[in-house]
């Protein structure tokens, strides 16, 4: 089976983006030496899975109905699962698949299209929460952006406990932190609650 990772960017205080669904906070933090560790995540995705306002961002911000080829340029031949309540359009010559419903009636058909890589769940928050609900997200990449919003859209609008979540890994890639958790699955090992007092923080 193929793992599922919701990989997005947050502001330090975990919005996704502003109430009105723009990434400017983002886009003004300098990223060159962001672009590497995106690449090297994208060489082991086989499928997109996005929802609908992200999916028309990501349009309007590229102009893709007009240039179609950027599509290619950012994700090549990678099949994109849209989850949206209604008809959208698609960029030609884009293997794009509108889909709606529970994420449960679609898993069987993501992983197929998948194959042998992974599967990544662009966003937004609330879609990811649904994976995570379904019990079908295996990782979380959250890189985290110099920059607060007063309000917004949350990154996860899901309540997780630290039994659920496993911190894997931590770095910094330019201006950004990048923190790394596994998603454990219920009934899994938990090697930390029995973890003595003198093994904790603090």
């Amino acid at each position: 089976m193929p793992q599922i990772t919701y990989y997005a960017a947050s502001t330090l205080n975990g919005f996704l983006a502003s109430t009105d669904d723009s990434l400017d906070w983002l886009l003004q933090v300098p990223q060159d030496d962001a672009l590497g560790a995106a690449d090297a995540f994208m060489e082991r995705v086989g499928v997109l899975v996005e929802g609908s306002a992200t999916y028309e961002w990501m349009l309007r911000e590229n102009d893709l109905l007009n240039h179609p080829e950027r599509w290619q340029e950012f994700y090549g031949e990678r099949p994109t699962f849209v989850f949206t309540s209604r008809e959208l359009p698609l960029v030609p010559g884009a293997d794009i698949r509108l889909i709606s419903g529970e994420v449960e009636r679609h898993l069987a058909a993501i992983s197929e299209a998948a194959g042998d890589r992974d599967i990544w769940v662009v966003g937004g928050g609330e879609l990811a929460g649904q994976f995570a609900d379904a019990g079908a997200l295996d990782e979380i990449i959250v890189t985290i952006a110099p920059a607060t919003l007063a309000q917004g859209k949350p990154f996860l609008p899901r309540a997780l406990s630290w039994r659920e979540l496993e911190l894997m890994d931590t770095r910094q890639i330019g201006r950004f932190a990048e923190l790394r958790y596994a998603v454990r699955r219920e009934g899994g090992s938990d090697t930390a609650e029995t973890a003595g007092p003198e093994t904790l923080p603090g």
